[in-house]
C-alpha cells in the first residue's frame, strides 16, 4: 500500500498507466465489452464501475492536449433507444481534473472495436450501464 493512491488503483493498473506513452490510448469498458478477445494488456477490475475508476485513473493520467479529441465514447447504434446518462458523468469527471479536455468523440461501435483492438490496453469493469465504453489518450506531463 502507498500514501495517497486511490485503493481502486492495482498494481497491474499502476503498472500500465506508467508506461503509457504520449498518444497511447486506454479503453475503459463496460460489463458487456469484449475486452478478453480485444485487448493487447487486460486488466481486470471486475465489480468496480466506470465512473470511480475513470476519476480515480485521471488523477495521474495527463489527456492529450494536442489531439483533436482526447476522449472518445462508443456510439448508440441508430434505431437503439438508449441514452448514455452516464456520459454526463464523464464530461463532470473530465471537466473536473482537466477542463481544458474539450469535447468528447463518437465513434461508431464497430470503429471503436477496432480501435479498441489497437489500444495499449483494455479495462474490464462490472460497469452495467450500456453505452459506458470509453477510451482515453494519454498526454504528457509538463516540467512546471
Amino acid at each position: 500500500m502507498l500514501k495517497g493512491i486511490p485503493s481502486i488503483l492495482s498494481p497491474d493498473l499502476l503498472k500500465v498507466l506508467m508506461e503509457m506513452g504520449h498518444g497511447d490510448e486506454i479503453v475503459l469498458a463496460d460489463g458487456n465489452f469484449p475486452a478478453a478477445s480485444h485487448a493487447q494488456r487486460l486488466i481486470r477490475c471486475d465489480g468496480h464501475a466506470i465512473p470511480e475508476l475513470l476519476d480515480a485513473i485521471l488523477t495521474f493520467f495527463p489527456l492529450d492536449t494536442y489531439a483533436d479529441h482526447a476522449v472518445a465514447l462508443m456510439e448508440v447504434v441508430p434505431g437503439d433507444p438508449v441514452v448514455p446518462v452516464i456520459w454526463d458523468e464523464y464530461r463532470a469527471l473530465i471537466a473536473k481534473h482537466d477542463p481544458q479536455a474539450g469535447e468528447l468523440k463518437q465513434v461508431e461501435r464497430f470503429a471503436f472495436y477496432e480501435r479498441a483492438k489497437q489500444a495499449y490496453a483494455v479495462i474490464a469493469t462490472g460497469e452495467r450501464a450500456l453505452y459506458a465504453n470509453l477510451i482515453l489518450k494519454k498526454g504528457v506531463v509538463a516540467e512546471s
